[in-house]
């Protein structure tokens, strides 16, 4: 396409800002849209009473793809944000023993410790690693950065070839638990199923690519917070000549003859354009900016698709400090099935609730006042519950109780000085997300690669899509990719791996 061809963006979140800045750097007239006031959609931040919260995402993992994001821009991360791996990664804490146990990105480390947990597990964990980290090199060569029209875009030689080596059929559950025996083995390398937004016995086996993503490739933490990332990606597609508009809620995306003529904001302004792509979540912009002629998708295929979990989050300020917390912590229930069932199928709180804390003023010093903690507490939740502020404040006062008696917080009721909460209701208005969901759809088989929603409209020329619920799925990283297999879609690019040039 020309010069002079115009892109309207619906949404500043991670995979609309990459679009913008890929199309930005391809000399593409680029406008965004979004309806909060700043970049980042669920990666934004917020401010109050000296402590700085990031609001959404706190794990950035996969730095390598990143690096090679901002490398075929023609940028060095390193220019816009410094990063600082987290050793240990992270801290689990089992309610079933009381105890606590740190992991590393570190194979000699967690040999050890899975040894001393179970003997031959150390042998194991290296052996179960080598063959993840082939399984991550094949998925980022043939499968994460790939567009899917037909199954012959996915059963082609070359993929049927290397995807019987990613165990497709067998579930995350099925090849931890015939591996490992001990318990909390068995969880440290499943938890990562709940960052896609699925359960253990529910995920593909495709994705134990992610326990060579944790435990070889590291956590890492960028300099001044997550939402360094939306910020350093707004100022790149600045940089090439891209528009921003906030606070610019968008109410209907126009088509004219089966094409997309561009965009209706809810303060009646008409924007004109060549291509519109919709980082919105993918069912509101189905069900809610498009007309039901111009829809892909009927409004029941959405009812029938399994949504991540929403959360439950609190922001808290602390007037002390705690030792035994790490950057990242997790709290696993004893009943780990139950939980899942409650958190996908549930209409509640969960029963006896898994926690997760991350308390980035162990790393960064900037983001609480001298001598406080600033903690992110979320509780994984079923989406769509509805409640009410007595419901709300019942589950605060349950997450506050396991913190102290199980992660070992005395007087933390005491000592919180600032209090946020945020649950599925402010998912659903902040992010117009499906059934306040915190993620989106859900990595099960059938809502994976090929039997995603795709990221072009079937019904609209030029409307595409980037985010959450379209290829290659849930995750700052994978929301990151979305915006170059959109791109390699525009420009009609066939390659399945990540691009080197534009």
């Amino acid at each position: 396409m020309s010069k002079q061809t115009k892109a309207v963006i619906i949404g500043a979140g991670i995979g609309g800002l990459g679009i913008a800045a890929l199309l930005a750097k391809k000399s593409y007239d680029v406008e965004v849209y979004e309806k909060l006031s700043e970049p980042g959609g669920r990666a934004r931040e917020f401010s109050a009473n000296g402590f700085r919260f990031d609001m959404g995402p706190s794990w950035y993992m996969m730095p390598d793809v990143f690096e090679e994001f901002f490398n075929l821009l023609g940028e060095d991360i390193a220019d816009h944000f410094s990063l600082q791996k987290l050793t240990p990664s992270y801290r689990i804490f089992l309610q079933s023993s009381n105890t606590h146990y740190d992991f590393y990105a570190d194979r000699q480390k967690n040999a050890k410790l899975f040894e001393s947990l179970e003997p031959g597990a150390g042998a194991k964990l290296n052996e179960y690693l080598d063959e993840s980290a082939r399984q991550y090199d094949i998925a980022k060569s043939e499968f994460i950065y790939r567009n899917y029209d037909s199954l012959f875009d996915f059963f082609n030689k070359r993929t049927l070839k290397e995807g019987r080596k990613l165990q497709i059929y067998r579930s995350m559950q099925s090849i931890i638990e015939s591996t490992f025996d001990s318990e909390i083995i068995r969880k440290a390398m499943m938890f990562q199923m709940v960052l896609l937004g699925t359960a253990p016995k529910d995920a593909p086996g495709m994705y134990r690519l992610m326990n060579h993503v944790d435990f070889d490739r590291g956590i890492w933490y960028p300099e001044g917070g997550i939402a360094a990332l939306p910020k350093a990606l707004e100022a790149m597609a600045k940089k090439y000549g891209a528009k921003f508009t906030y606070n610019a809620p968008v109410s209907s995306i126009t088509t004219q003859n089966g094409h997309a003529t561009g965009i209706i904001l809810e303060d009646q302004t008409s924007v004109t354009a060549d291509i519109v792509i919709s980082d919105a979540d993918m069912v509101h912009t189905e069900t809610s900016l498009l007309s039901e002629k111009d829809r892909s998708f009927p409004s029941s295929y959405w009812q029938k698709k399994t949504m991540a979990p929403s959360a439950l989050i609190l922001y808290l300020g602390l007037n002390r400090t705690y030792d035994n917390l790490m950057h990242h912590n997790l709290l696993f229930t004893k009943d780990w099935d139950q939980n899942f069932k409650e958190i996908f199928h549930g209409t509640g709180f969960p029963s006896d609730p898994s926690i997760y804390v991350c308390a980035p003023s162990k790393t960064d010093a900037t983001v609480a006042p001298p001598g406080c903690e600033n903690l992110f507490v979320l509780v994984p939740m079923a989406p769509g519950v509805t409640y009410n502020e007595e419901t709300l404040q019942r589950w605060r006062d349950k997450t506050i109780e396991q913190l102290e008696s199980h992660m070992q917080l005395p007087g933390i009721a005491e000592s919180i000085i600032y209090e946020r909460h945020y649950c599925v209701e402010n998912f659903e208005q902040d992010y117009n997300s499906y059934k306040g969901s915190a993620l989106g759809l859900a990595h099960t088989l059938t809502q994976s690669a090929l039997w995603r929603p795709n990221n072009i409209s079937k019904k609209v020329d030029n409307l595409y899509y980037v985010g959450a619920n379209t290829n290659p799925g849930i995750g700052m990283p994978t929301c990151l990719i979305s915006a170059q297999t959109a791109y390699k879609r525009i420009e009609k690019i066939k390659n399945p791996s990540p691009l080197t040039e534009l």
